[in-house]
């Protein structure tokens, strides 16, 4: 039993161990203590320089602790917001809830190996709290069951703003690269700003002719916004008038005592504005635009944000203004008629095209007026293209002032104008014409000179002459063909057999210029008989064409349509080659004293080139000038005075001239004294007439009378009767030309005429003492 007792030693030593040991566990106790609580200062001082809110979600009873941290977040104090999942559930946005808790559950459930969710909350003042949420596991049951769930609030408010801006941003620079329409633009660009700043109202007044006009703010009211529409610029209409007057910053800080409201505040504070803020909007080169302002619904001047926004929202602006302008003057030089300010040929065109689409889907008419100025050329050509342009104006003017203001109104080009009539009642077409015709045939003076205008006028209908726009164009361009073939200063309607000549008229124009160039066409020759003594004294060359498809074409068609393509000089220079080449060729077989007749086109009297290419030609052949005469009509002696001009380096030229077809136009005798011509030829129409006619064969007289008086030649054409013969004989006529002699004939023919018996039947018939 002595030996089982310890010794009082042994115990001693024992409790000194024991002593000890509690020592080292009351020293690791205490170090674990202290670790622990610096753990949890330093977790509390991350968590508050990180922002973070942090929530604890016991999963078992819903209850959740919310840290005060994440409470401020929201605009509540430490003591408020129960600490109920309930809670969280009714600030959290509705849109966001469920995706939340869909989140919770994926991670909770193991699908997700982290829980991480972007939502918006309530702060108490009102607006939203965007917070970014991360969560993680703290522990799990003995069966594995989540417990807890510990989680942070950070608030990305700031950032998603900033998102958002930039997003707008980039949605507006695309808005202005695909070409929106600016006020859509300025819209969108009010919106950005004010959802930057709540509470904000944004707006945008552009300048033009020193007049503000309403841009953009799609939180104005509109009462407000009409009443500065319009408004003349100037430093006392409000904010934006002073800005753009100065083109400086304009801060109001209270719109009801600045005196730069003082005039339209009333317009302003009915609606709740109290401060506005105006920065000018400038082009590219500086120039002030309009302005861009900012409205609070109380007093204040801008942070330094709201200022950087203003400024930058003023350059954003400009940029669209500045597109916005120049695509106007695009439109405007595209759409609108310079001279006249009328709408353009391409307006036209889409304006025709539109109308047509609408009118077919409601089976309405509509007419058009297809105008075209009668001579306009010789305005041009005898007093200069600025008095043709001043004619236009003029003209563009009182088309305004004839038709209605639903009537479209379009200058195609040149002298050409079309008058889209909508809307219209039975025949309503043909009284605009009637006065369209008299308005525009009021007298003019242009530069101190009387000038009565005409116009010829086409009309068609749609859908009867046409369902198509181009179709029915042409319908209308047929038909002023047509008026000006009656006569011109008329109007015409359409008529399906219009388009039959018009189409000759187009294979003619398409044929033309190919047999010309090729030369198909060919000359047969008239002769023109000297009454006294029965020789040939010459003969008069006219041109033909015998198409394959076409036949014979009237030398009119295409004489006239190689005016119109400008062939006239091309063609002019072949039939004179080919006149002169024939003349030296009867020479050669012994016929010498004839001369060549030559119709040529008053036009080329304005062609500085045409005396050296007659003299070209000349030359070329072999010829004497006498042995050349040129015919023109008698209208060259009304053109302007380079027409004296070219006669007279004719003259020195030492060709013959000759007025063909005298008396049926509008030249005066008094104009006769101008020209130094050689010959007078009378028309058929008097001859034709003369007979049965008193009036007809005193006027023949006289004409042969006075021009024999001042020393002209007289030649008479259109000779078919042997009483016609007579009377031309006793009249002193000197020579004649006409059917009772020969028709026009191919050259073999005329050497024929010159010898044998077809000459002597030419003698015979020139021995009027023998007629009965």
């Amino acid at each position: 039993m002595g030996n089982t007792k310890r010794t009082k030693s042994q115990l001693l030593e024992e409790m000194q161990q024991l002593r000890s040991e509690l020592t080292a566990i009351k020293l690791m106790t205490e170090k674990q203590t202290h670790e622990l609580s610096v753990s949890e200062e330093r977790f509390s001082l991350a968590m508050r320089g990180a922002n973070d809110g942090l929530w604890d979600w016991n999963l078992e009873t819903d209850e959740v602790y919310y840290s005060p941290r994440w409470k401020s977040m929201l605009g509540y104090a430490e003591s408020e917001l129960e600490n109920k999942l309930s809670t969280w559930a009714s600030l959290v946005h509705p849109d966001d809830k469920e995706i939340a808790l869909e989140k919770v559950r994926d991670y909770l459930d193991g699908r997700k190996d982290s829980f991480e969710v972007e939502m918006r909350m309530r702060h108490k003042d009102g607006h939203e709290v965007f917070v970014l949420s991360r969560a993680f596991l703290v522990t799990r049951g003995s069966d594995g069951k989540p417990l807890r769930l510990v989680g942070t609030h950070v608030d990305i408010t700031e950032r998603k703003k900033t998102e958002a801006y930039d997003g707008k941003q980039a949605e507006i620079l695309a808005m202005i690269a695909i070409g929106r329409p600016a006020p859509e633009i300025y819209d969108a660009i009010a919106l950005m700003y004010e959802a930057r700043h709540p509470g904000m109202r944004c707006a945008m007044l552009e300048l033009n002719d020193n007049k503000l006009l309403h841009g953009g703010s799609p939180n104005l009211p509109k009462e407000y916004c009409d009443a500065l529409h319009g408004m003349e610029n100037g430093p006392s209409v409000g904010s934006c008038g002073a800005s753009t007057y100065t083109g400086q910053r304009v801060l109001v800080e209270n719109i009801d005592t600045d005196p730069k409201w003082a005039k339209i505040k009333h317009f302003a504070l009915p609606h709740g504005m109290r401060c506005c803020w105006s920065e000018p909007i400038r082009n590219s080169e500086g120039k002030v635009l309009g302005a861009f302002s900012m409205y609070y619904n109380h007093p204040a001047l801008p942070n330094e944000r709201e200022l950087k926004d203003l400024i930058a929202a003023a350059r954003l602006t400009g940029i669209v203004m500045e597109r916005d302008q120049a695509q106007k003057r695009i439109w405007t030089l595209a759409y609108t008629d310079e001279l006249t300010g009328l709408a353009s040929r391409a307006a036209f065109i889409q304006h025709i095209e539109e109308i047509t689409k609408a009118y077919c889907r409601h089976n309405r008419r509509f007419g058009l007026l297809y105008i075209d100025l009668d001579d306009f050329k010789r305005v041009n050509d005898s007093l200069g293209h600025d008095a043709g342009d001043l004619l236009l104006k003029t003209i563009a003017q009182r088309l305004i002032t004839t038709c209605r203001e639903s009537d479209f109104i379009a200058r195609l080009g040149g002298d050409e104008f079309c008058i889209l009539i909508e809307e219209m009642e039975e025949e309503y077409a043909a009284h605009v014409a009637k006065r369209c015709l008299e308005a525009i045939s009021q007298p003019i003076e242009v530069y101190s000179r009387k000038i009565t205008p005409a116009c010829s006028i086409g009309i068609a209908y749609f859908p009867d002459d046409g369902e198509d726009p181009s179709i029915l164009l042409k319908a209308a361009d047929i038909s002023l063909y047509s008026a000006k073939e009656n006569g011109k200063n008329h109007y015409a309607f359409y008529r399906a057999e219009l388009t039959q000549k018009a189409e000759y008229r187009f294979q003619i124009e398409q044929s033309l210029r190919e047999a010309i160039e090729n030369q198909e066409l060919s000359l047969v020759y008239q002769p023109q008989i000297n009454i006294e003594t029965g020789e040939i004294f010459g003969a008069e060359a006219l041109s033909r064409w015998f198409h394959p498809q076409l036949g014979q074409v009237p030398p009119g068609d295409f004489i006239a349509t190689a005016e119109r393509i400008g062939m006239n000089k091309t063609l002019t220079e072949w039939v004179l080659q080919t006149a002169c080449s024939q003349l030296v060729a009867w020479k050669k077989q012994g016929f010498k004293a004839l001369r060549m007749a030559v119709n040529i086109s008053p036009s080329l009297f304005l062609d500085q080139e045409f005396v050296r290419l007659v003299k070209r030609i000349i030359d070329e052949a072999g010829i004497a000038p006498a042995e050349l005469e040129l015919e023109v009509t008698e209208g060259i002696v009304q053109t302007d005075p380079r027409n004296l001009i070219v006669f007279q380096d004719l003259k020195d030229l030492g060709v013959l001239l000759s007025i063909d077809d005298f008396g049926t136009g509008y030249s005066s005798f008094a104009s006769l004294k101008h020209l130094m011509v050689d010959y007078l030829k009378i028309d058929k129409y008097f001859i034709d007439d003369m007979l049965s006619d008193e009036k007809t064969l005193t006027l023949v007289g006289s004409m042969v009378k006075m021009g024999q008086k001042l020393g002209y030649g007289i030649i008479a054409e259109g000779v078919e009767t042997q009483a016609q013969l007579k009377i031309l004989k006793d009249l002193n006529c000197e020579i004649v030309q006409g059917y009772l002699f020969s028709k026009p004939v191919d050259a073999d023919s005329i050497s024929g005429l010159l010898t044998g018996e077809a000459h002597k039947k030419i003698l015979h018939q020139c021995r009027l003492d023998k007629i009965a």
